[in-house]
This record gives C-alpha cells, sequence and structure tokens, in this order.
C-alpha cells in the first residue's frame, strides 16, 4: 500500500495501486472532485435540453458510491467511478460493466434522475392529479420487483422495465422519456395507456416553463468525501445486493447442447468453452433482457459448475453452440421475468 502520506504531493496517489490494493483504500480518501471530469460535458448537455423545454430549474450535482436523488433534494449523486478512468477500471472488473459509463447511457440516467429532482424542486408528488395517475409516493420501495415485459402501462427507459418498479421511478423514467429529445413519444407510444402519463407530464412542464424552483437547497447526501467504508466493502456490498437471486438451470437443458457420452471424450469440455465466451454471453444477454451483467455471470458460473460435475463436452460445432447457448441463456432468463419468479433487485 502507498504511504498516505504521499497524498500531500500527490492526491491521486492510488491510480497505480493493484485493484487488489486499490479495494483497500477508504473512498473518502480518493480526493475526487466533479471539475475537469468527462461528466461535466454530460451534465452541460441535459442542462441545455431543459433550457430548450424553457425550464429554470438547475439541478446540483456531486460525488458519491451510485446514482441516486434523495427524497427532498433538487440535486443528484454521480457516482464516484466515473470521475477517473482508474476508477472506471476497477468498477468494470468488480462488476463486469459500468453504469452510465458511456455517453448515450449516462445520459439515459441523468434525465432519470433530473424527472426525481425536478419533482422535488416543484414538490409535483403533492399533486392530486399526479397521485391519480402514477400512484402514491408513499407506497413503501420494494426490494425486489416482478416486471411485467409487455405492459403498455409503462414507458421503456432504462433497463429492466424500471418505470414497474414504484410510482417514483413510473414518474421519473416517463419524464425521461419526455425530456429526451427526439423521442417522439406521442407516435412511439400511441395507444399505449402509458401515453397518458405523457400527456401529463408534457401538461406540467409547459406550467413550469419559466417558474423558479420551489424548493431551492444545495444539501447533499453520502458525499464521497464523508464515506469511511473502503472500496472492497462497497464492491461487497454491491455484489450481495444484486446476486441475491438468479434462476435455476437444470441438467435437461445443459445436454440438450452438451455430452457426457463416451463418443465425445476428445471434444472440448462444455466448462471450457463457456468460461471462454462468458464476456460475449454477458453482454448479450444483458442487452437482449435488461439484466446487470453480475446477475448474469453468476448464472453462468452455476451453469459451468453443473457442466463440469456432469463432465459434459460439446457435440456441435463451437459457433453453432455458441449461438445456441445465447438462446439458453437468454429463454431461461426470460421465462423468469414473465413467471414473476425472477426478481429485480432496486
Amino acid at each position: 500500500m502507498v504511504p498516505r502520506k504521499s497524498a500531500q504531493k500527490n492526491p491521486l496517489w492510488w491510480t497505480e495501486l493493484s485493484d487488489a490494493e486499490l479495494l483497500k483504500v477508504p473512498m473518502c480518501e480518493l480526493n475526487l472532485s466533479l471539475d475537469k471530469t468527462p461528466i461535466l460535458g454530460r451534465l452541460e448537455r441535459v442542462q441545455q435540453e431543459l433550457k430548450e423545454k424553457s425550464l429554470k430549474f438547475k439541478p446540483h450535482y456531486w460525488l458519491s458510491d451510485e446514482w441516486f436523488c434523495p427524497d427532498g433534494i433538487p440535486g443528484i449523486a454521480i457516482p464516484f467511478y466515473l470521475a477517473h478512468p482508474r476508477l472506471e477500471r476497477l468498477e468494470r472488473a468488480q462488476m463486469y460493466e459500468v453504469e452510465g459509463g458511456d455517453e448515450a447511457w449516462c445520459l439515459k440516467i441523468l434525465r432519470h434522475e433530473i424527472g426525481h429532482a425536478i419533482e422535488n424542486a416543484y414538490r409535483l408528488r403533492l399533486r392530486k392529479k399526479r397521485r391519480k395517475v402514477f400512484g402514491s409516493t408513499s407506497v413503501p420501495y420494494p426490494k425486489y420487483y416482478s416486471p411485467r415485459p409487455y405492459s403498455k402501462r409503462f414507458v421503456l427507459h432504462l433497463d429492466s422495465w424500471y418505470a414497474q418498479s414504484h410510482p417514483d421511478e413510473d414518474f421519473a423514467e416517463t419524464f425521461a422519456v419526455w425530456l429526451t429529445p427526439n423521442s417522439d413519444w406521442s407516435a412511439r407510444y400511441e395507444g399505449w395507456p402509458a401515453l397518458k402519463k405523457l400527456r401529463y407530464v408534457n401538461e406540467v412542464m409547459q406550467e413550469l416553463q419559466g417558474v423558479a424552483p420551489l424548493v431551492k437547497t444545495r444539501k447533499t447526501v453520502d458525499m464521497l468525501s464523508t464515506l469511511t467504508k473502503t472500496l472492497g466493502e462497497h464492491y461487497e456490498a454491491r455484489r450481495s445486493h444484486y446476486a441475491s437471486e438468479h434462476p435455476s438451470f437444470y441438467d435437461k437443458d445443459l445436454r440438450m447442447l452438451f455430452s457426457e457420452a463416451p463418443e465425445y471424450r476428445k471434444n472440448k469440455l462444455a466448462k471450457q468453452f463457456i468460461q471462454q465466451k462468458k464476456k460475449h454471453l454477458r453482454t448479450v444477454v444483458s442487452r437482449w433482457t435488461g439484466s446487470y451483467q453480475y446477475m448474469i455471470q453468476r448464472v453462468i458460473d452455476a451453469m459451468t459448475t453443473r457442466c463440469e460435475d456432469l463432465e459434459l463436452r460439446l457435440v456441435h460445432p463451437e459457433e453453432y453452440t455458441l449461438e445456441q447457448f445465447v438462446v439458453l441463456l437468454t429463454v431461461q432468463t426470460m421465462n423468469y421475468l414473465h413467471s414473476g419468479r425472477h426478481r429485480v433487485a432496486l
């Protein structure tokens, strides 16, 4: 570990540490700020989108351990890893993806969080019609929710059908669709019950054009500089949270594609094949199902272990096997989504 006194000469002394060493660093010692980071341009871009809608609202931002907008505060917490490339690499190593890491994904999340912040700024949750259209904000947040992928009562913005998780998330997702440039929401959602929600958001935002926010506090919550947990403790908690539940895979599903028959004993082990293709599998299935890559990797690990237990080997050419394995993994995930047995962690 690099001595702490080196921070006096180099505030970012931790950038040259290995992952194992970096995980031991308390988050408050990262000495990070939003200044001169790539995300500043993205914050300016969504602010311009608000301006183009004639909204005077300007949220404040700070670094924390994840994306969130605290209740009653018209501001947004930005995850620390977006403030430095070294931390993005650690995030990817620990969680297999960087949430909001590319510009398009980041802008989608920002528009969603601005939806929460603007509700706080103008106290929209107190409005009777808002409660009628979206539901009460007092409904407790569930630890998990079971999405209905084909429901047309909700807009589609973030992955995992996030609008279905809670009335407040429904509003934030609807606002994000409304704010997105060139979204053409009136045509995109024609015939959907969700269109009523979009029209309500449009009506309220027109009413708020040129109106100063009612809530002007610049309060922050869980600012990075106050978090004493180590990066290792942070990631241990995140992995535990998102991997609490995953689908079960059965032997017959694996034997449809692989075999333990003697005639295939010279073929590649299924375990080895899956391990070689895991990155591709995670990426594709995450894109198709909206599930977190860490959750998908847990499923892949379980399948790999079972293939090893059964001593399964490839039967077909690798290209064909990969195509079919992607389908198998996707179908199993979607079956759980549809049945309600699969639950998405909030």
